[in-house]
């Protein structure tokens, strides 16, 4: 007997900010809870000090490829303001 077995692996793209001090922080994984968790713990070198971090969107993808795509086009974006708009539209 053969037995499938599919896991439905998602992946994200996730925007935090700083409370600290203000920065914006954008990664992509497919563990979010596990990352958060990371960035409040000081175990991501980008972050680290900076926290605590407020988790201001996520967005799930099919494949990790679609994830770095967004991630890659959202960190192009070097004003804050583009980004704050953009997270207002996906909530309408």
């Amino acid at each position: 007997m053969v037995v499938f077995l599919f896991i439905n692996i998602m992946f994200y793209i996730y925007i935090i900010k700083s409370r600290q001090t203000g920065q914006f922080y954008i990664g992509q994984t497919n563990n979010l809870t596990d990352r958060i968790l990371r960035h409040q713990s000081n175990r991501n070198r980008w972050t680290k000090g900076k926290g605590p971090w407020e988790l201001l969107f996520s967005m799930s993808f099919a494949t990790r490829k679609e994830a770095m795509a967004m991630e890659k086009k959202l960190k192009s974006w070097k004003n804050p303001e583009f980004l704050i708009r953009w997270i207002e539209e996906q909530g309408t």
